[in-house]
């Protein structure tokens, strides 16, 4: 109770809900509850951001698969982009466009999508286009950073195949995730790009409804959308990435001034997920006003111009090997009374693609720190069915981790007690699934059968782990954490091992990406395409 008390007093900053304010008074509109009337406009939802290292493959029972009317609930937290956008319907085409939810495919990030998955979701698709009796707009809700075996690009793959049946003239809008890759194919097949706009996202709900707005009155011939897309020479830049600290703080508040400007739609900067391999591989700025190409221009130039100022921001944040974090925490004495240390598994971070089943951290934590309370989640289905029906309080002795990715890790036999089996939640897309705790002394083995991605605290809660009792905490994300888990979190170690999320661009094993680029290479201009 005294850590749980003290952590409250320290608390500087509560955690948000995602979205926005408009969110919650209009998220549960559906397409049924809009009136049918002359003009239709086409929703499909496909979103996956690939991790091209990562042995494991996503599947098609990694996906939630939703159709019609069924995938209008779907959002994350309840305010998705496929509901910002029928919001916006309401709110702009009331009486006068009907939105007709085609289907949705929503995955958490992983290695490429199989082939035959990615082909039956764009046949999907192109057939529920297909069985409009009229068509008058087309709102795809992407990733931008989705991933297919033997396929560059699928997102533009499927713009693609949709223009080739309707032509060049149909609107279609298109948003995407903040770290989507802006191919030549995405720039001149979509009417309009829309992106995120926040870093950890929590804008879903505002990026649909932006791009919904803009695309309804296109439809209704209110506007003439008109977009400049430039490519930079740059891979990565700009410190943390993170939307509200140094330094692309001033980059944002600067896009958000734009924002407001006299016939600006929409500006978004697309800061590339790293762990891709393609040709197109960079950064983007993209800027859609009302009909004025000059003004778009001027706009994603000074946007480009300004991620360039600080692309060569460094990062102060230390990273530490397992051992050293775990030293560290220990040291850590009033941090742990206040609240809890929080390890960052960098090299195995889900939120980015990896399989999930880093051994190092644990490794270090039986070894070095078992006297400490400590949660660490590691994917293992084949431990969790073999220990499903094991009864609770029995102990037990298995190797774990160490099955999917074996490049980067093996497995740790590890001996512990059975003190919970059943299922587990994150409040994401799906469940933990199945999912098994082990404990050892202090430390907590969380053996799940999906990736964890540890996006909320009860990932932890759902599991009867009291996140107030923890010494050290590991999180498999690169930032939704470090808001979400601020009522506990006192302190964040960063740690590097062996794995598939890299964070350093000069050690991964880039083999298709254009050269030069920044920081691989010298370059004297972000300048490299424009459309």
């Amino acid at each position: 109770m005294l850590r749980k008390f003290l952590g409250f007093a320290l608390i500087l900053v509560s955690l948000l809900p995602a979205g926005c304010g408009q969110a919650a008074a209009t998220s549960e509109k559906t397409a049924a509850s809009l009136p049918a009337t002359e003009k239709t406009i086409a929703v499909i939802d496909i979103f996956h951001e690939q991790n091209v290292f990562s042995p494991v493959k996503t599947t098609l029972a990694d996906f939630r698969v939703r159709y019609g009317e069924d995938m209008l609930s779907a959002g994350i937290k309840g305010q998705g982009q496929a509901e910002g956008f029928l919001a916006a319907v309401q709110d702009f085409g009331a009486g006068k466009i009907t939105a007709v939810p085609i289907m949705q495919a929503m995955a958490i990030p992983g290695g490429p999508i199989e082939r035959e998955v990615y082909n039956r979701f764009k046949t999907e698709s192109l057939e529920g286009l297909r069985g409009l009796k009229k068509l008058d707009g087309i709102y795809l809700s992407l990733h931008g950073a989705s991933g297919v075996e033997g396929l560059y690009d699928p997102e533009g793959d499927l713009l693609q195949a949709i223009r080739a049946e309707y032509g060049e003239s149909l609107p279609i809008g298109t948003s995407y995730d903040l770290h989507a890759n802006i191919t030549e194919k995405k720039a001149k097949l979509a009417t309009f790009i829309v992106g995120f706009s926040t870093n950890p996202h929590r804008d879903f709900f505002a990026t649909g409804y932006t791009a919904g707005k803009i695309l309804v009155k296109t439809v209704l011939g209110e506007i003439h959308p008109t977009m400049t897309v430039n490519k930079m020479r740059l891979l990565r830049g700009g410190g943390t990435n993170l939307d509200f600290l140094a330094p692309m703080d001033s980059v944002f508040n600067r896009m958000q001034e734009m924002g407001k400007m006299p016939g600006v739609l929409s500006v978004s900067n697309f800061m590339v997920h790293i762990f891709m391999d393609e040709p197109e591989l960079s950064w983007a700025t993209v800027a859609v006003t009302d009909n004025d190409k000059a003004l778009a221009d001027k706009l994603a130039d000074e946007i480009a111009g300004l991620d360039w100022a600080v692309r060569d921001f460094k990062l102060t944040q230390k990273l530490y090997s397992p051992s050293e974090a775990v030293k560290a925490a220990r040291d850590s004495w009033l941090e742990r009374l206040t609240g809890t240390t929080m390890f960052c598994d960098l090299s195995d971070t889900v939120g980015t693609g990896s399989p999930g089943e880093n051994t190092w951290i644990l490794k270090a934590l039986v070894e070095e720190g078992p006297d400490l309370v400590s949660y660490i989640p590691v994917r293992d289905s084949q431990a969790v069915n073999e220990l499903w029906d094991v009864p609770l309080n029995q102990t037990v002795t298995l190797p774990v981790g160490g099955k999917l990715d074996k490049i980067y890790n093996k497995p740790f036999e590890f001996t512990g007690q059975v003190i919970f089996n059943g299922e587990g939640r994150d409040g994401t897309i799906r469940s933990s699934g199945k999912v098994v705790v082990l404990k050892h002394k202090g430390v907590h083995l969380i053996l799940t059968d999906f990736p964890p991605l540890t996006y909320f605290p009860d990932f932890f809660t759902s599991l009867g782990l009291d996140l107030w009792k923890a010494d050290i905490v590991v999180a498999k994300n690169l930032f939704p954490f470090r808001i979400r888990f601020l009522q506990y979190n006192r302190k964040t170690f960063n740690v590097v091992s062996a794995g598939t999320t890299n964070i350093d661009v000069f050690s991964i094993k880039y083999n298709n990406i254009s050269r030069p680029i920044y920081p691989l290479d010298p370059v004297d201009s972000w300048q490299w395409k424009k459309w």
